[in-house]
């Protein structure tokens, strides 16, 4: 029977005993109020510290697991996408003019979202480095583990090997004999011998290939953000009889990383000998290209060589590649202005629109006087007339050339020094030369003949034809670290999937008629084959007449029963 709150004690004096939930917990080195130290764990308990201690850690554990890093790779292949799909600022800004003016509505919104700029735009590195740092979070604690583990000797032989694939029998030898017998057959296993057996490890490759394939991930992304910082792209087009000098005035567009300084340019003229185009003239994929080759002088550092340079065959310059991007044609024209004096000679490159190369293009004279000159022309390489169409190229090659022009006049222009498309004609203080019935002026030129403007303007001849090329240079100092880091994550890959980690063991007991011996195994990965296989090749090297060991029905795929208890494991592993 329970005592009520107050009963008298046996020597008649009254004792209390509190509910025990209303009793003060007990701390030790605690005082009571009238006391000055506080209770131990009082002093350590801060809820603010704590909650915050403890949400550092829960984000940390989160970031640095491997499901974050898979999920992070994820999206960065994901966010990648719009780079290839849309036209980007660095590389096309014309394109992205384009997109913006045909999609006025939803274009503007790409573009504050940086869709324009995948790679430059904030998000992007936000993943970018969200990715480096759960990698390497979860890389260096598993680089220790696993330093301890190759360290650590292979666990004790288990008490109960029946839980495992294995075979059991008798041999005449003697215990050390089997147990050296055991030791050879296992050759560079990793081996713990004790005088009543023998655990063996194989297979720590597996974690060393899983290891160097994520710090590949991780020198990848180093070279990715080296070719983002330091690398440059430029184009520049170059018609034959014409050089490039590798420097940033020489180049049509050229876009570059944040850390790029103009001494990364190699210096090196490169000057276009002579371009060849060979076309299909056949029935099958006729006008289709078949060579594009061009023969360049090379000269570096004063020394001059002859190079060839065709499409997927750059030339490389130190660190600095070139490559063959595009081509046309360069109409050689002449134009003299009323003064009869020559206000532009040269060629003119003139861009390809189409397969059969039907080309536009403006020729420009500022300098002419008293009044100066523009034209705006189409040329075809093998022009014929068409009835619906009119006079249009059937062929990309020159087996017909036609320059069609007309013509534009105006006082001279004050220059500013503001640039300005030399693909595009400004018509403001321009009046387009027209025929006496009122329709534009039109010319029509074959190489060799002239065209006389009206009112004694001038002039224009087509003198001859040139072919220009589009040439690409470009660096990238991060691009032979991320080609290495991707076929060392490849090779670390491969290793980490063929490798069988395996543990085997021998058990060795005298016996009345000689020695008993169990051989077992337990593969740590499922689903590899080849254990029943390995367990008798070992105990057949033990002496035991044995076939293919058999798996107990009552073992599970990971070769342990999961009523007995587990194999005592070593610390390093479960940390």
């Amino acid at each position: 029977m329970a005592r009520s709150p107050r009963e008298p004690k046996g020597d008649g004096s009254l004792s209390v005993h509190e509910p025990e939930g209303n009793r003060p917990l007990s701390v030790p080195g605690a005082t009571d109020s009238s006391g000055d130290a506080e209770p131990a764990g009082r002093a350590r308990m801060n809820p603010a510290a704590g909650l915050r201690q403890g949400t550092v850690r829960w984000l940390w554990a989160s970031l640095t697991s491997m499901r974050t890093a898979l999920a992070l790779l994820l999206l960065l292949g994901l966010a990648a996408i719009p780079g290839s799909v849309l036209p980007q600022r660095p590389t096309s800004p014309f394109g992205v003019a384009d997109y913006l003016t045909a999609n006025p509505t939803w274009g503007p919104w790409l573009d504050r979202l940086g869709f324009f700029d995948v790679f430059g735009s904030a998000w992007f590195a936000a993943i970018y480095l969200l990715l480096f740092v759960s990698l390497v979070g979860c890389i260096i604690p598993r680089i220790g583990v696993y330093a301890r583990a190759l360290r650590a000797r292979p666990v004790p032989v288990p008490a109960r090997l029946t839980r495992f694939t294995h075979l059991t029998g008798t041999v005449s030898r003697a215990p050390d004999e089997v147990l050296d017998a055991a030791a050879a057959h296992l050759g560079r296993a990793r081996v713990r011998r004790e005088a009543d057996g023998i655990s063996a490890e194989r297979g720590h490759a597996r974690e060393a290939g899983n290891l160097v394939f994520h710090l590949s991930l991780v020198v990848l992304l180093l070279g990715l953000a080296a070719g983002s910082l330091w690398s440059f792209r430029g184009t520049a087009i170059v018609v034959e009889g014409q050089a490039f000098s590798n420097t940033l005035t020489q180049f049509d567009e050229f876009s570059h990383g944040a850390a790029f300084t103009a001494a990364q340019l190699t210096p090196f003229t490169l000057a276009l000998e002579q371009f060849d185009v060979q076309f299909e003239t056949g029935p099958t994929q006729r006008g289709a290209a078949r060579l594009f080759r061009a023969e360049v002088s090379l000269t570096v550092d004063g020394v001059t060589r002859q190079e060839p340079l065709e499409v997927n065959a750059p030339l490389f310059v130190g660190g600095t590649s070139v490559h063959l991007l595009g081509h046309g044609y360069a109409p050689v024209v002449t134009v003299r202005d009323g003064n009869g004096d020559v206000a532009f000679a040269g060629p003119v490159v003139f861009l390809p629109q189409d397969s059969n190369f039907t080309s536009n293009g403006v020729i420009k004279a500022p300098d002419g006087r008293p009044e100066r000159l523009a034209f705006e022309g189409v040329f075809l390489p093998t022009a014929t007339v068409d009835a619906t169409d009119g006079i249009v190229s059937i062929f990309p090659d020159a087996w017909n050339p036609q320059l069609l022009l007309n013509a534009w006049a105006g006082p001279p222009k004050q220059e500013t020094g503001t640039p300005e498309n030399v693909y595009v004609l400004d018509p403001t203080g321009l009046t387009q030369l027209t025929r006496p019935d009122g329709d534009p002026l039109r010319a029509g030129l074959q190489p060799g003949t002239t065209f006389t403007l009206p009112d004694g303007r001038g002039s224009v001849s087509f003198d001859g034809l040139r072919r220009w090329t589009k040439l690409q240079v470009s660096g990238n100092p991060g691009g032979w670290v991320v080609l290495g880091s991707v076929l060392v994550a490849i090779a670390g890959l491969t290793v980490s999937l063929l490798g069988r980690p395996r543990r085997l063991f021998v058990a060795v007991a005298q016996a009345p008629r000689g020695t008993s011996v169990t051989v077992a195994g337990l593969d740590r990965v499922e689903g590899r084959p080849g254990l029943p296989e390995a367990v008798a090749a070992l105990a057949t090297a033990c002496g035991l007449d044995a076939g293919v060991a058999e798996v107990d029905p009552a073992v599970t795929g990971s070769g342990v029963n999961e009523s007995d208890p587990p194999v005592p494991e070593r610390s390093e592993e479960k940390a």
